[in-house]
């Protein structure tokens, strides 16, 4: 295909979870994290016939039962609506050997070098070289560094039984979590890349119910499929971080964050901003692991990424910002005091810590002496396996009760709701962080708060 390319666009935006018509595949997920769960589902809502395989014995249990492992919205009645077509499994060589496609759905974590770590996806592939006694397409959604692809389809020439061979598309995932059942059906591109335009072909026949109600597709080669993958998520964080400085500077100015915002959305000369919201900082699975190998794989060839590389290290200032800001209003003395965090997933509607800025918050107000409660609706069980030293309260009126201050970091619903009059009834001090800006300065001002928050005039 050399780097030839094809982009079908859009022509009519649907909710498509309604979809049933689909020249079905027979289709193995390898891995049923947030990728392969939301992938699974996805695929079967469309008609194909889906296996999800994962060696977590556990885990696939619990599925198999309705029981969804990780917190994700509609994901557990989507289980329950496509069950016919979608099952679960532990046995590799059942999974593996059934399939026409084998997609590829396995963590790619950042090494201690900043590296994306392929240890996963290589025992795949080898897996699959094993298992397998007919010729397979083999799909990996794992972002992984350009070059991959090609590797790994050396290694399955490498490993194939006789008379067995194997194609390689490059197939990344856009998918956000909080929000990824409905980025798969109705927002976000499909992206497919490899040499062989046979298998281009059939991974479209799969796709092709979304494609018909409006989803883009764009067919390339694997090195180019890879590198949308990091330039997505590497731009995703700098407009992040960009507006997130930019609360800073309209602190320092006296300028409000949600009107520049706005102002900058109509503009068209500029890429959609108009649902940015400053925050503290980013989190997450992707963006801050996939930024950091895309600096490694660009110094690696000589390339000097400076922008990436200053919004990495500007997202680790922010989030020591939020905390700066918190100390301000305690007279930078925390120690004894009783600080109350809202908030711990690094977004609202998932359990995800990974890379949260409450994991910077807590570490830093258990080093200098504060005294720690913390409360989350999802995402508590997973801190307090990280960070066991703070306590964790059955609700945000028993985290708050009595304590000096309140630092809010994620965008829960249940937070927007709070009843502020409640809150400063309980609390030792009204002092409140508030680094979502989810409630208005002018009424945290007339219930007599002490507040800051990330670029709202106060």
């Amino acid at each position: 295909m050399g780097n030839s390319k094809k982009i079908v666009r859009p022509l009519v935006f649907l909710h498509v979870l309604a979809i049933s018509t689909c020249l079905a595949k027979n289709i193995t997920i390898v891995g049923t994290g947030y990728v392969g769960l939301i992938t699974g589902v996805g695929l079967a809502q469309v008609g194909n016939e889906v296996t999800c395989f994962d060696i977590d014995e556990t885990k696939i249990k619990k599925l198999q039962k309705n029981i969804v492992p990780i917190f994700e919205p509609d994901i557990a009645q989507a289980l329950l609506d496509n069950h016919k077509n979608l099952s679960f499994t532990s046995d590799c060589q059942e999974a593996i050997d059934s399939a026409d496609v084998i997609m590829i759905a396995v963590g790619t974590p950042m090494s201690k070098k900043g590296k994306a770590y392929l240890r996963a996806l290589k025992s795949v592939i080898t897996s699959i070289a094993k298992c397998s006694t007919k010729n397979k397409i083999v799909c990996i959604k794992s972002t992984v560094p350009p070059g991959t692809n090609d590797a790994m389809q050396e290694l399955l020439n490498e490993r194939a039984a006789p008379g067995v061979s194997f194609t390689i598309v490059s197939n990344p995932e856009f998918l956000r979590e909080g929000s990824a059942l409905q980025d798969f059906f109705e927002c976000n591109p499909i992206v497919l890349g490899s040499h062989s335009q046979e298998a281009l072909e059939i991974m479209q026949e799969v796709y092709k119910p979304l494609v018909e109600n409006g989803t883009p597709l764009i067919t390339t080669n694997p090195v180019t499929a890879e590198t949308i993958k990091y330039a997505w998520n590497a731009f995703s964080a700098t407009r992040i971080t960009f507006v997130n400085e930019l609360a800073h500077f309209c602190d320092a100015m006296g300028a409000d964050i949600h009107d520049v915002v706005e102002g900058m959305s109509y503009s068209t000369k500029l890429l959609p901003t108009k649902m940015l919201r400053p925050g503290p900082g980013i989190g997450g699975s992707c963006l801050p692991k996939d930024t950091n190998a895309l600096v490694k794989i660009t110094d690696a060839h000589d390339v000097d990424l400076s922008i990436v590389k200053a919004v990495i290290e500007a997202n680790k200032n922010l989030k020591l910002k939020v905390i700066e800001k918190l100390y301000g209003l305690l007279n930078n003395d925390v120690k004894n005091k009783t600080v109350a965090v809202l908030g711990l997933s690094f977004k609202a509607n998932t359990d995800d810590i990974r890379y949260s800025p409450a994991i910077v918050a807590l570490q830093k107000f258990i080093k200098d002496g504060a005294v720690v409660k913390a409360y989350d609706p999802q995402a508590m069980h997973n801190m307090q396996t990280l960070i066991p030293e703070v306590t964790y309260a059955a609700s945000w009126q028993h985290a708050v009760e009595h304590a000096d201050a309140v630092l809010i970091l994620t965008e829960w619903q249940e937070f927007k709701d709070i009843d502020l009059l409640e809150m400063k009834k309980i609390m030792k001090q009204p002092i409140i962080m508030d680094a979502r800006n989810i409630f208005a300065p002018d009424v945290l001002h007339r219930l007599g708060f002490s507040y800051a928050n990330l670029g709202r005039k106060i």
